[in-house]
């Protein structure tokens, strides 16, 4: 595992992309209504990481089309816009979205609701939202990355949610996609996990169900669903390893 540690530069350059990707986001959560497609939202994405001189971090990333992954209901991750693809009051929506500036990259992600929505899709945003801030109130130089995961899982299952596990967070810098490997959920090895260490920057994207935790991939070898089509919260941000803790650079007052 070769886990690459940036310096103040670099931490400079992932601060500006990450604020390109939040506002993306803050747009989206102005949006999202009945009666968008999400093919719209992929445009005004597109459009905000551009008229910032950056780039789309997804867009054709291993061939994928898009700039963000719209992924409604059971659809957990990776669900690629579509004009004929409108949004329905009622449903939840996560937007994933990923920009690269100066040659940096930030990725977070939110789920979001389609007009008014049950409080149990309430309680499963909220909880997607309540693990990411666990885990994340537990790094600082020195910790165990697994303790991170630990709490992202505990707080999802205390609410009454599970935690996929085909799919985790990751290191990120001038690939959108570095070493470590970040669960949501405790590995059962007896290793800790390695430890955290000032200039390392992580993607930190608690990804909960409302039933099973099982998925499976679409035939378009994109979208990844739940397997028993429980609805599916994905909440993420980039974070900065600093000398004090963590610094989340996508987020933006207003932001859920």
């Amino acid at each position: 595992m070769a886990v690459m540690i940036k310096d103040q530069e670099a931490f400079e350059k992932m601060r500006r992309a990450g604020k390109i990707v939040a506002e993306v986001l803050q747009e989206m959560q102005r949006l999202i209504k009945p009666g968008i497609s999400t093919a719209d939202l992929d445009k005004a994405a597109e459009e905000i990481i551009r008229s910032h001189g950056a780039l789309p971090s997804f867009k054709g990333y291993y061939g994928y089309p898009a700039s963000i992954c719209a992924s409604i209901d059971e659809m957990v991750i990776h669900g690629i816009p579509n004009k004929d693809t409108i949004l329905r009051e009622g449903q939840i929506i996560s937007i994933d979205v990923g920009a690269k500036k100066d040659g940096y990259h930030g990725d977070a992600a939110r789920t979001f609701p389609v007009g008014r929505i049950s409080e149990e899709d309430r309680k499963l945003i909220k909880a997607a939202k309540d693990a990411f801030y666990e885990g994340y109130s537990r790094i600082r130089p020195g910790i165990h990355l697994y303790k991170i995961s630990a709490g992202i899982q505990k707080t999802a299952e205390k609410a009454g949610f599970s935690v996929v596990r085909d799919y985790v967070g990751h290191g990120i810098g001038r690939e959108m996609h570095e070493d470590p490997q970040v669960p949501n959920y405790r590995p059962r090895v007896l290793s800790r996990g390695l430890r955290l260490e000032e200039g390392m920057a992580i993607a930190v994207e608690p990804m909960i169900t409302a039933g099973s935790w099982k998925v499976e991939i679409l035939p378009d070898g994109w979208g990844v669903i739940t397997r028993d089509g429980s609805k599916a919260a994905h909440y993420e941000n980039t974070i900065l390893i600093t000398k004090d803790g963590g610094e989340i650079t996508t987020t933006l007052p207003g932001l859920e």
